[in-house]
């Protein structure tokens, strides 16, 4: 998804929040042996709303499995990424296609080939290649998928007749995107675009991913079309709508639990947390995002109420 998902710049773990006692963050963990059961686990979360919505969700099915949590924030992918190798993390919810590539990256060089893919299937047998030999276990992938998307105001859809990207490249209208500077060159990006749809993309603006001031240019018609996410939750607010990735230019970024294997790589584990799969779609994230940065609520009273809500609270 996002490449700055878990970018953002941290010098140390965060926040420490606990649903039990805390944490202690000695090495735990072993990079092999065979799948663990402890009886306390720590969730990671990246620390953006989204992230501490999973986190919330994972460690309160974890507790009625029986389990202690606790959610620990580190901000970024650098840091938290070892530590789930370490056992200083025991599960953290991640993004299937941006991991995959994160560690190839990791593993074969900056420069190496994306492994990523719009093919869930591909997407996640590399994914497990590469994650088996730091003695991580990628469990089932949900239904829920965070990738990025692209808005135009509502009005200039309706008046264009557009639904889909593919219905923006085929009107050859010109459009300058609201985006990150690094649009300019990622695949999925501006050269996607027009690679794929043949959309005109004129210019970019560099006002980041999804940011108020993106948004804000699209509404005001400074320019046409912004990169969000799937799951943003603030486009009725600027009354911008999502077009479809018809031709599926983006990767399968769908939410994926990741578990230290040998702290938390049981059958237990992945029972508990499997129980989500079946509920939880992108417009159900989307929705509890905008509870928390609308209605100002907290995470972990949003995820008990959506667990309540689809029969999954005990």
């Amino acid at each position: 998804m996002r490449g700055g998902r878990a970018a953002v710049t941290a010098v140390a773990l965060l926040a420490l929040t606990a649903c039990a006692t805390g944490p202690s963050l000695e090495n735990r963990g072993r990079v092999t042996g065979p799948p663990g059961d402890s009886r306390h686990l720590t969730i990671g979360s990246a620390g953006f709303t989204e992230s501490d919505v999973l986190a919330q969700l994972y460690a309160q099915l974890l507790q009625q499995a029986g389990y202690r949590t606790s959610v620990l924030t580190v901000a970024n992918r650098e840091l938290y990424e070892p530590a789930l190798e370490s056992g200083q993390i025991d599960v953290v919810p991640e993004y299937a296609a941006t991991l995959a590539d994160w560690l190839n990256a990791k593993t074969h060089g900056a420069a190496a080939r994306p492994v990523g893919s719009p093919d869930l299937e591909v997407t996640m047998n590399a994914l497990r290649a590469l994650a088996a030999p730091r003695g991580l276990t990628v469990l089932p992938p949900g239904r829920a998928v965070d990738q990025n998307a692209f808005a135009v105001r509502a009005a200039y859809a309706r008046r264009h007749r557009l639904r889909t990207l593919g219905d923006l490249g085929a009107a050859k209208l010109p459009v300058r995107l609201a985006a990150g500077d690094e649009c300019v060159r990622r695949p999925y990006c501006a050269p996607g675009l027009r690679r794929v749809y043949g959309i005109d993309i004129t210019g970019i603006d560099p006002l980041g991913v999804g940011t108020t001031q993106a948004k804000r240019a699209v509404q005001d018609g400074r320019d046409q079309m912004v990169l969000t996410t799937t799951t943003d939750a603030t486009l009725d607010r600027f009354g911008l709508v999502l077009l479809a990735d018809d031709r599926h230019l983006q990767n399968a970024d769908h939410v994926v639990p990741v578990v230290n294997r040998s702290r938390a790589g049981g059958a237990r584990v992945a029972r508990a947390l499997g129980r989500l799969d079946a509920v939880l779609t992108t417009g159900d994230l989307a929705a509890m995002n905008r509870l928390v940065d609308s209605a100002r609520r907290l995470p972990a009273a949003v995820a008990r109420a959506y667990l309540e809500d689809k029969g999954l609270a005990d």
